[in-house]
């Protein structure tokens, strides 16, 4: 596979570097033409961004080699190292650590030890895949155990199961491992622990020992997806961004019911009646000899930002930085399991990591040098919670202060099709359009700079529709900009809208319209230059609207 994968990579940068200089000379005829003066389109190597170009990278950077590039990853890893070696061939100033393209970010994990994992009721054995699926939260579960329905408390369902019944020191026994029926995501107003709470949530705060629970229908029959899912590698966090936590991780086990027969053996109901939805008050089980013991080791794995530098030409502006920035993360193996397991991310963020290739490209190859120094950042995590921009924003490798504006580009490549009915592609921007979020929100003259240049150039439909303080998509909340805009920065993210390949196995580079990917990726190109050679930096003239001050929600 190793052998293979090698292969692969190098037959791909062999047909590459030879196909590159031929397509960029085979322009389509119906392409859109740019309104600029054409001695600046060539003197800014423009032209040079190409569908065909931008094909090729996106190929490889979202193909299934990758494994859908999760933080962290071999296949993230990979991708690091095919942009910062395309970036060292062009010339680029390394800006991570220790003269590399790379700020190293390291994570922590607890891994599921499975060979130190075990269960055991009243004598018999029971395996951990096979016979029950716990979380990650090193403990062993032994004493009294109380039955407490779905487990789940929400005042605005006026839903209690533990009415009467004290769960300190015991292990609650619920039934499903996700909403009870009738309840969805939406349901979950007001506060955690106080206006609702879920099993776990609930067992932490009164003193329970933790909870097993008896797998509904549904669960049952996605015991093997269940299962794959429980032995992937864990979720990390980031090392310099974890705090203590008020109170200690309660360990949740999923049971067969091959297991939690063996639990309600003689009890007043078994465990099949309540896994088919039979409703029964809260009881305290009889004393049954159970343990569970959940084995757990540490892991430090490391992940990193790529963050490189073209410095610009003039000698006192070269000294502040426009900065251009994507995730070239995405959510890894999502559908374990299946016949697609994998989420390739070729719109999300596979179009903006190959569009900063592209520019980046473009202005290595440039006849004139942009005034401002231009700071490239691809930025892992971001699928995490915006990992990589808090981070590089928190500890940057350039002075803060410096960096002017910042242009985000997320999820560029989608267009809607005629005729498209689809209402998960609702809000798909078609060819010649992409939303803009965000240009006037800090600064009135950076918004203008950038209507001004699309006008100038190729005239793409720019959608402010998600600039209104009150969208409930929270989009300004949701991509890297975010994390810059809380410093103060002025920023603009480019984004082609929500379809239905979002986040799924079928976010595939051959559903991909390079075309409006290279009009998208020209005209940030432009703007970049554009505010490279301002005079001044662009003013900040207005603080956030309220409601974007903070992320809570």
């Amino acid at each position: 596979m190793i052998k293979t994968f090698r292969v692969y990579l190098l037959v791909f940068l062999l047909a590459a570097s030879c196909a590159l200089p031929t397509t960029f000379a085979q322009r389509r005829a119906e392409r859109a033409t740019a309104h600029a003066p054409a001695a600046l389109l060539k003197a800014r190597g423009v032209e040079s961004i190409t569908a065909a170009q931008l094909r090729s990278y996106l190929t490889f950077i979202a193909s299934d080699e990758m494994e859908g590039r999760d933080t962290p990853s071999r296949g993230l890893d990979t991708t690091a190292k095919f942009i910062a070696m395309n970036l060292g061939r062009w010339g680029f100033k390394p800006m991570g650590d220790d003269g590399t393209f790379f700020q190293k970010i390291a994570l922590r994990r607890e891994a599921l030890d499975p060979t130190k994992t075990s269960a055991s009721i009243n004598g018999k054995d029971f395996f951990v895949g096979d016979d029950f699926l716990p979380n990650a939260v090193s403990a062993t579960l032994s004493g009294p155990l109380v039955y407490a329905g779905n487990g789940w408390v929400l005042r605005s369902k006026n839903l209690n199961p533990y009415q009467g019944i004290d769960v300190k020191d015991k292990i609650i026994v619920v039934v499903g491992n996700g909403f009870p029926r009738g309840v969805t995501r939406n349901d979950l107003a007001g506060r955690m622990g106080e206006d609702w709470s879920s099993p776990t949530v609930y067992a932490q705060q009164h003193g329970a020992k933790g909870v097993l629970a008896i797998p509904d229908a549904g669960a049952l029959l996605s015991w093997e997806q269940l299962r794959a899912r429980s032995l992937q590698p864990p979720h990390s966090v980031v090392e310099k961004f974890t705090t203590q936590p008020n109170a200690p991780p309660i360990p949740n086990v999923v049971m067969s019911i091959k297991m939690a027969k063996a639990l309600f053996e003689g009890e007043k109901v078994d465990a099949v009646a309540l896994a088919n939805g039979s409703d029964v008050a809260p009881f305290e089980l009889t004393p049954k000899n159970i343990t569970v013991t959940i084995a757990v080791k540490s892991e430090h794995p490391m992940t990193q930002n790529v963050v490189a530098v073209w410095e610009g030409g003039d000698a006192v502006l070269k000294n502040e930085y426009v900065a251009v920035g994507a995730h070239y993360d995405h959510v890894g193996i999502c559908a374990p399991g299946t016949a697609d397991p994998i989420c390739n991310g070729a719109d999300d963020d596979g179009s903006g990591t190959t569009a900063l290739l592209g520019m980046a490209e473009a202005i290595s190859h440039a006849k004139q040098k942009p005034k401002r120094s231009v700071l490239f950042v691809w930025h892992c995590g971001e699928e995490k919670g915006l990992w990589g921009s808090k981070y590089f924003t928190t500890f940057p490798t350039v002075p803060l202060d410096k960096v002017v504006a910042q242009l985000n580009i997320d999820m560029i490549g989608r267009s809607k099709k005629e005729g498209d009915t689809n209402s998960a592609n609702k809000e798909l921007t078609g060819p010649k359009a992409i939303y803009v979020i965000g240009s006037t929100m800090m600064s009135t003259e950076l918004g203008k700079l950038s209507q001004d240049v699309n006008k100038s150039f190729l005239n793409l439909t720019y959608d402010t529709k998600y600039d209104d303080p009150a969208d409930p998509n929270r989009f300004f909340f949701r991509s890297d900009h975010y994390n810059y805009a809380r410093k103060g920065i002025p920023i603009i993210f480019f984004f082609d809208g929500v379809h239905e390949d979002y986040h799924r196995p079928g976010d595939e580079p051959q559903k991909i319209d390079y075309d409006k990917m290279e009009k998208v990726a020209r005209t940030v190109y432009m703007t970049l230059w554009a505010v490279a050679n301002l005079p001044t930096r662009p003013k900040v003239d207005k603080p956030l609207p309220a409601q974007l001050n903070q992320r809570a929600g």
